[in-house]
């Protein structure tokens, strides 16, 4: 069988995400670091945006996507329940994540610092004051669900905790959100459990380059 190719930048959080759940299948993959609309991502994705991955004549983009198949495709653990109720909780918890929590915590927090788009290039404060009242009610909900087991599902391991992970974990790098993350005790055990684990050790991204 052909090796899978996984192509994006290795800051990005879901790039980590899919290289995570690569790594807990035992996937053996290339990694071809890449960012958004340059051309390796934009032969495959539509929109440009990353990860995109190539499995023999596969094509694929979107890391919701791209997980189920690493899951479904190979063997290993089983990264999301067989059962109707786990399955469906862990689909409810990456939706939650996709369409809430990163598009306030990275797409308008995070940026905010990294890709501040101000004359300058400082910070842009307005975008990250903003996000911080959003911010700071999902951190407290999602510190809430991993009070019990650890896990956003179950008692193990899921694509729902895998997706949340990378996310978690650069929060406690800015100021306002590492004050944020130290107040919810779960969900920073989380960060401290998931960074444990072999397979994010293996695929953790090196800090972006200083600028210049």
């Amino acid at each position: 069988m052909a090796e899978i190719e996984i192509i994006g930048a290795p800051q990005s959080n879901y790039v980590w995400s899919v290289r995570i759940a690569a790594a807990e299948k035992g996937v053996a993959y290339k990694y071809t670091p890449a960012r958004p609309h340059t051309p390796e991502v934009d032969a495959i994705h539509p929109f440009g945006k990353i990860p995109v991955m190539r499995h023999g004549d596969l094509e694929l983009f979107e890391s919701r996507a791209i997980c189920a198949y690493i899951d479904r495709a190979f063997p290993g653990p089983a990264l999301v329940p067989a059962d109707p109720r786990g399955a469906a909780l862990v689909e409810q918890w990456v939706s939650c994540v996709n369409t809430l929590v990163d598009p306030t915590c990275v797409r308008q927090y995070i940026v905010g610092y990294v890709f501040p788009g101000t004359a300058d290039g400082s910070p842009d404060r307005a975008r990250i004051e903003g996000a911080l009242p959003a911010m700071e009610r999902q951190l407290a909900v999602l510190d809430r669900a991993v009070a019990g087991t650890g896990h956003l599902v179950g008692d193990s391991l899921t694509l729902a905790d895998i997706n949340l992970f990378p996310i978690a974990f650069y929060l406690q790098r800015f100021p306002e959100s590492r004050t944020m993350m130290e107040a919810q005790k779960n969900l920073t055990r989380f960060v401290e459990r998931m960074l444990a684990r072999e397979s994010v050790q293996a695929t953790k991204p090196p800090p972006p380059p200083k600028k210049q």
